[in-house]
């Protein structure tokens, strides 16, 4: 049996004189391309091993094979790095050759164009809500995305729909209890957002009002995988002031382009 060895970012490996090391090695390439995403910007080597708690070695030898491998480029002229043309091909050929994605961009820029309004596909990435693309109508009204960006799940219309297959007791458990607390610094109340939670499984659609930005009125409507759960959301991010027969319009726009998305045509 291999020893298990505590890894300074929190995680474990097994070191077993054999493939250890190895193993080590991926999990700490995982865990620094991770803190790049989540840092959104470029990184010295120095600072990318202090943030992943790894010897600044082992930190420049994995950037050093990362750089030769076109994963990681460097930027400007002090030695930061950050993804390289190899990450956009990865995503390319994703986006390109995953059938459903290419529904679904698809549908997200013809809804754009013909409803004037910010357009997103939302998802969940561990216990955090991010929008996975993103596309503004050409109306006036622009909300800015941070694509990739982790959010907390309670801030959000789609977070709602996401957590809808889940128990209250294992939605309890999912979400840390801070993400309770908005930007502004309101909290949340917990059995509102279990009832939140228990009407969009009802209504199977979600709408919020002034949780994160206190000017937008957000829609959301599932994306169903084949079991029937709602593992995407489309959504539509619109001025608080429109009127609710146009928010009814589009609600019924939206639900009719998310159904046909769903791979359980439910």
């Amino acid at each position: 049996m291999g020893e298990e060895v505590q890894m300074a970012d929190g995680g474990a490996t097994v070191a077993d004189g054999k493939g250890g090391d190895r193993r080590r090695g991926i999990d700490r390439v995982i865990i620094l391309l991770e803190a790049l995403l989540r840092h959104r910007a470029p990184m010295k080597a120095g600072d990318i091993a202090r943030m992943i708690g790894a010897p600044r070695s082992t930190t420049y030898e994995i950037v050093n094979r990362l750089i030769e491998a076109e994963m990681l480029e460097v930027v400007g002229t002090e030695g930061h790095v950050y993804f390289g043309r190899a990450m956009h091909l990865f995503g390319w050929a994703y986006s390109h050759h995953n059938a459903h994605y290419r529904r679904i961009v698809e549908a997200m820029d013809r809804l754009s164009g013909e409803v004037l309004a910010t357009t997103q596909v939302c998802g969940l990435r561990g216990n955090k809500y991010i929008v996975l693309d993103s596309r503004d109508g050409p109306g006036p009204f622009r909300i800015t995305s941070d694509v990739g960006a982790e959010v907390p799940i309670p801030w959000t219309a789609s977070g709602r729909l996401l957590l809808a297959h889940l128990s209250e007791r294992e939605i309890l458990d999912f979400i840390p209890p801070e993400d309770f607390v908005l930007p502004d610094g309101r909290e949340l109340s917990i059995a509102g957002f279990l009832e939140d939670v228990a009407k969009a499984r009802r209504d199977g659609y979600c709408e919020t009002t002034g949780l994160a930005d206190r000017f937008t009125w957000c829609m959301a409507a599932p994306i169903r995988d084949g079991h029937g759960i709602a593992g995407k959301t489309l959504c539509l991010v619109l001025p608080m002031e429109t009127p609710p027969s146009r928010r009814e319009e589009l609600l019924k726009k939206l639900l009719r382009t998310s159904a046909g998305l769903s791979l359980d045509q439910g």
